[in-house]
């Protein structure tokens, strides 16, 4: 039996609500929004201390599974698991494949802590004291949430009332509260015992796994066979499309939590956002003297109460009051910052129309197994971009139909595999690859690859790729 606790960490939802700078396939929790580090990885950080927590158990889905293992990579940090879910069946079924999944390797007395990875969090003295009273909780058996001193009568979260206090300091859950609406959110907030449900838990499996045979019977049922049913692919667990899709789409809050009569909650006083739009972000920002929150290369002038944050071109913004200017390297959002919760109306615009649809997508950078690349300029018949590799990495073996391809390395060494010839190529050294010739990028250094691709032709989609050897399983 192992007295740490598993972390279980949930990385697969998609927003809209942050966009530009959030989209389809590279949502809020992988974005660097003011420092240096994502909320997916600063997640990872708050579970990284050996002397509490195991190596995480991650969940994502198939589009992010190598953002999960780049971003971690990057922080040289551990991870037990990364759980693929085939299709999105919310939190529920999840939850349940990764209690099946920790029971198998460890055993039903270990206490998980499941957590999303798109909050903002202060990870000091008082959070880790809650998360000692939650632990202790949860070895008592019970079902644990973290309830937020609500420092807003916020209309965008759920509400938990606290009822008698428990021996760990922890409280019975007396009832779960929907998203209320003003005045009633107002009344919560001037009585003690109301908190935010800040959809984090702890529990032990076996807990969990009781209540769940109690009131989600086939939420399980397709979550245990889903997971029996898994394949290993590279460092990735993909669970069972067919098992896993059989399970309702319904969230552990509704599934259990409001349904159990075990449930507790943690009274919590550390600082907590959601980030849920834009109006989150500056408010958790640091602002400066006159209200502003700006990140990136901006120019503020007369201006107050403001965000202004960019990852492209610069920013000059004057004479403004209560806005978001948000700029990513394709796009930019001009709007009040009380309107931040109608952006993913704007996005639903977007999306419907052929012109736009592409920007609620896909970034222009893209991330792959070896690396990734950035499209930089795209023209008739020609394509600019930055590809970075690795270290260690190396792409498919293979060719194109349509288009032939210039590469010049502005960093790093390349390994470059044409036809039958095999070369080094060094910072400022070229090659050429023809159309239809068999071809291999492969970083054997020390450092990140970084060249610029120069593209041709007649068509220049990614999917003119015809893959005839890869270490990935794409061929």
């Amino acid at each position: 039996m192992t007295k740490k606790i598993v972390p279980v960490i949930m990385a697969g939802g998609k927003g809209t609500r942050l966009w530009p700078l959030s989209r389809a396939a590279a949502p809020k929790q992988f974005i660097r929004f003011v420092g240096d580090k994502t909320l997916f990885q600063e997640t990872l950080r708050r579970v990284s201390d050996p002397a509490l927590y195991e190596p995480p158990v991650v969940l994502t889905n198939e589009e992010f599974r190598f953002l999960v293992a780049e971003q971690a990579r990057e922080l040289d940090i551990e991870i037990a698991a990364i759980v693929l879910e085939p299709v999105a069946r919310n939190t529920a079924a999840a939850v349940a494949a990764a209690a099946t999944l920790v029971r198998d390797r460890l055993d039903e007395d270990t206490i998980m802590h499941v957590l999303g990875s798109d909050y903002e969090i202060v990870a000091g003295d008082t959070y880790f004291g809650c998360v000692n009273i939650a632990a202790a909780t949860a070895a008592e058996g019970k079902l644990v949430t973290f309830g937020i001193q609500p420092t807003e009568p916020a209309t965008g979260y759920g509400y938990i009332e606290g009822g008698k206090t428990l021996p760990t300091g922890a409280r019975a859950v007396a009832r779960f509260i929907e998203k209320p609406p003003r005045n009633k959110a107002e009344d919560m907030v001037a009585t003690d015992g109301f908190y935010w449900n800040s959809g984090m838990f702890m529990f032990s499996v076996s807990s969990l796994l009781a209540d769940m045979r109690s009131f989600a019977t086939e939420t399980l049922r397709a979550a245990e066979a889903a997971f029996t049913k898994s394949a290993r692919d590279l460092d990735f667990i993909r669970l069972d499309k067919e098992a896993f899709s059989a399970a309702p789409n319904i969230s552990i809050d509704y599934a259990i939590m409001e349904k159990t009569s075990n449930a507790a909650v943690v009274p919590s006083a550390f600082k907590w956002s959601d980030l849920g739009g834009w109006d989150s972000v500056w408010k958790s920002g640091s602002r400066d003297e006159y209200g502003n929150v700006a990140a990136g290369h901006t120019t503020v002038v007369n201006t107050k109460n403001s965000l202004i944050m960019t990852h492209g071109v610069h920013l000059a913004v004057q004479g403004m009051d209560n806005i978001a200017v948000i700029a990513s390297e394709d796009a930019v959002y001009v709007g009040r910052l009380q309107d931040s919760q109608d952006v993913g109306n704007l996005v639903k615009v977007l999306a419907a129309a052929p012109t736009t649809s592409q920007l609620t997508e896909t970034h222009p950078t893209s991330y792959r197994p070896w690396g990734g690349y950035t499209s930089v300029l795209k023209g008739d018949r020609f394509q600019v971009k930055r590809i970075f590799v690795t270290p260690g990495k190396k792409l498919s073996l293979q060719k194109h139909h349509h288009r032939s391809e210039h590469w010049i390395v502005v960093k790093g060494t390349a390994e470059v595999t044409i036809g039958d010839n095999v070369q080094m190529l060094r910072e400022n050294e070229s090659v050429y690859i023809p159309l239809g010739e068999v071809h291999r990028l492969a970083n054997p250094g020390k450092i990140m690859l970084e060249l610029i691709e120069v593209q041709t032709g007649s068509y220049l989609g990614e999917d003119d790729i015809i893959r005839i050897v890869d270490e990935f399983g794409r061929s």
